[in-house]
């Protein structure tokens, strides 16, 4: 039967917060944006032993950071979510995801009701980074960086966005969400709760993994985009990882493909056609769906259906949003793994 304790992320996120006993937790390629006004945004409660100024070490050298920011403004979406978990003031943000297409109000699900109650701003989302509309939020920190476009665009900017505020920028080569996730709360110096969350996270691990069954081989896990050529995620990136921790075990595609260049931040590599057979040949595989084929339509592929994992029926979707996962999306690609191989 299905497990009785699968919860959605948002559920468990509310329930840590509530827990925390009024503390501050926490909370590319992007698909989304949007912009707009909002309410005047109203800081959250001060703390009287919070240090005027602190220093945090980024790649970029030291950056000097309020003690306690009151107007943070955060230039990746996919960032935005460990701020509003943390309870952190955000008085504009980006709105894009990878993975997420359907804003309300103007945000993500996973974390509109917090920017709405903040009355926080979405950024204006294009090719290239609003500076004008950073600086009118009027912020006394930025924070930005990670993966994806954004984090690219932050890193162009950098100087001029250091004129606005002080400017705190995710490593692209930082993957994981409880990494990411350290970084963000030591620059805001909000890093109480972060271990409740941690903890939250991996005790959702420990239940899914006794409630599944995990079919037998390695996996292999596949990206899907509107190019529509063959795109793999080597075993050591964010979503292999995860899928490891409830007992799965990522196939080392990286080396059967012989150590191919690596796109973005490391997580996906293509292959041709021709190679896919040899290199994609675990007998189970998931599928991400980034806007190309489904996985009904990439059964009828000759290519993909030669492969083992769909002649033998164990190929699995997940979420977009586990690919590049932060918190939430880790949660989803949980719940999805449950309800998939649930007994």
């Amino acid at each position: 039967m299905r497990p009785t304790t699968t919860a959605h992320p948002r559920t468990s996120r509310r329930a840590v917060l509530a827990g925390a006993s009024g503390l501050a937790l926490l909370a590319l390629t992007a698909c989304s944006g949007g912009s707009g006004q909002a309410a005047e945004q109203t800081p959250a409660a001060t703390t009287s032993s919070a240090p005027a100024l602190r220093t945090v070490t980024t790649e970029q050298g030291a950056v000097e950071v309020p003690g306690d920011p009151q107007r943070i403004a955060v230039l990746s979406g996919g960032l935005a979510g460990y701020l509003f978990a943390l309870d952190a003031p955000v008085v504009a943000t980006d709105t894009r995801v990878l993975g997420v297409t359907d804003l309300q109000g103007g945000f993500p699900p996973a974390w509109a009701d917090e920017a709405t109650e903040q009355g926080t701003t979405a950024l204006p989302a294009g090719e290239q980074l609003n500076i004008e509309a950073v600086a009118a939020a009027n912020p006394d920190l930025i924070i930005g960086g990670g993966q994806g476009i954004t984090a690219v665009q932050a890193q162009e900017a950098y100087e001029q966005l250091s004129d606005i505020a002080p400017t705190v920028l995710v490593p692209t080569s930082t993957t994981s969400w409880q990494e990411q996730l350290e970084l963000v709360a030591e620059a805001t110096g909000r890093t109480d709760g972060v271990d409740e969350l941690v903890a939250a996270y991996d005790e959702r691990v420990e239940e899914v993994r006794s409630s599944i069954t995990v079919p037998d081989g390695n996996a292999v896990f596949l990206l899907s985009l509107p190019v529509g050529k063959p795109f793999l995620i080597p075993a050591d990136a964010a979503l292999p990882a995860l899928a490891e921790e409830v007992g799965f075990t990522p196939d080392d595609v990286l080396t059967k493909a012989g150590n191919p260049t690596l796109y973005g931040s490391g997580d996906s590599f293509e292959v041709s056609p021709e190679l896919l057979g040899q290199v994609a040949d675990a007998p189970v595989a998931f599928v991400v769906d980034l806007g190309g084929a489904s996985v009904e339509e990439l059964a009828q592929d000759p290519v993909y259906a030669a492969l083992p994992a769909f002649r033998n029926g164990q190929v699995h979707e997940l979420p977009a949003t586990s690919y590049r996962p932060d918190y939430d999306g880790a949660m989803d690609a949980l719940d999805a793994i449950a309800e998939e191989f649930g007994a």
